[in-house]
């Protein structure tokens, strides 16, 4: 529904797990060259866990599109404490019947059609989603699955996704065997508030943006409170753009953003990963303090934007008669966070910390958009190529034999 408001053509902060979106970070990619790895190397298992709304149902659905004809793929994405009939559940996965409903006909059957596979020429690969829920009476089961192979080569891969608690089961002195079993594993970590700054940004360019939207202190509030989960980040970007829609503001501020989640707290739906009231003026100076920190407060070489405009986007940012000016202190704006009101008075009196440039030329940050030589490179370096398709590990790792 903002969508024409802020020029956008989707909308860019949905909970859906839709590859076109994601935004690969360090951690990101690493764990999709590691998914890759271990389906080119033929490991038996594969466990990439996360908290929840880390990003992983996304990652495999990325990672899917990359899979080519060679391999058969089978999903359960619906695990539960409940499911102990792996083996049926991954025929089913894999789109099979079994023939009689006795638990050596699924394992006959399911058998058959792996070799059948191998023998055309195909790899099967097992998702288990939520893998967490499974009991461990369930992990053995998918355990003795993998004891279907040929003399050099495994006829089922099995890529384990779940929260942390799915590392704490495999600790377990039940399952020593089966955790020995997992070749390889990683864990995705929560974003830094640089990787969040740039995973809004990249949404917001997907969906058909030209400029930012959201201010840095803005986006200072969404990690403070998102803790950097992605799914909490889209969550709150999505209210505040709401709330932007409603007041007749295209740029989202801090206020608006703290305005969310203190409306969020008052209705009892907060599932954030702080607690504290947005009123609290502690908590406005956190927010600035942690921004401050992340970009450093230093103007950026004229010659360092024009690099990273041009690596960041198709089409020139700023040019070189642009002039980057000086870094401005956060105090007045910390003592208007500190004493806002939710007037519309208050909203259009706010410092702005990004402002609109002409000539096509979205945006300019004026005050702490400004990342150091050596960290904005570092940046320019990382966002050049996170964005850009990866060759496949399935290309780099192809067997030659």
């Amino acid at each position: 529904m903002y969508e024409p408001f802020f020029g956008l053509n989707d909308k860019p902060f949905s909970l859906l797990p839709d590859p076109d979106y994601l935004y690969m970070s360090s951690k990101h990619a690493l764990a999709l060259s590691i998914l890759e790895y271990s389906l080119a190397g033929q490991a038996g298992f594969c466990a990439i866990t996360g908290e929840i709304g880390s990003g992983k149902t996304t990652l495999i659905r990325a990672m899917l599109r990359r899979i080519g004809r060679d391999m058969t793929v089978g999903l359960i994405s619906n695990t539960h404490s409940g499911l102990n009939d792996i083996t049926g559940w991954a025929l089913a996965a894999f789109g099979r019947e079994p023939t009689a409903q006795t638990d050596s006909n699924i394992y006959q059957t399911l058998m058959h059609f792996l070799i059948d596979e191998y023998g055309a020429g195909r790899r099967c690969v097992l998702i288990v989603d939520e893998a967490q829920n499974l009991t461990i009476e369930a992990l053995e089961e998918l355990r003795l699955l993998s004891n279907i192979n040929s003399d050099k080569d495994l006829l089922l891969q099995i890529i384990l996704v779940g929260q942390p608690e799915l590392l704490a089961k495999l600790k377990q002195p039940e399952l020593r065997q089966f955790a020995q079993r997992v070749n390889i594993s990683y864990h995705l970590t929560p974003l830094t508030y640089l990787e969040t700054r740039r995973y809004i940004r990249h949404r917001l360019e997907i969906a058909g943006s030209g400029r930012p939207i959201f201010s840095d202190t803005a986006i200072g509030a969404v990690q403070f409170y998102s803790g950097g989960v992605p799914r909490i980040i889209n969550s709150i970007c999505d209210m505040a753009m709401v709330y932007g829609l409603g007041e007749d503001r295209p740029d989202i501020e801090i206020d608006l953003v703290l305005r969310v989640i203190g409306d969020r707290q008052t209705s009892g739906v907060a599932p954030f990963a702080r607690n504290e009231s947005p009123d609290d003026p502690a908590v406005a100076a956190e927010i600035t303090s942690m921004v401050r920190e992340a970009l450093d407060l230093r103007a950026v070489p004229v010659e360092d934007e024009i690099a990273a405009a041009h690596a960041m986007a198709p089409g020139p940012l700023l040019s070189e008669s642009d002039e980057i000016e000086p870094d401005l202190l956060l105090d007045d704006e910390l003592a208007r966070a500190n004493g806002r009101s939710n007037g519309r008075a208050a909203a259009d009196s706010y410092p702005w910390l990004e402002v609109p440039r002409t000539d096509r030329k979205p945006y300019g940050d004026l005050r702490v958009d400004e990342v150091s030589r050596e960290e904005h490179r570092a940046e320019t370096n990382v966002e050049a190529t996170s964005n850009v398709r990866r060759p496949s590990w399935f290309t780099r790792f192809k067997r030659t034999s």
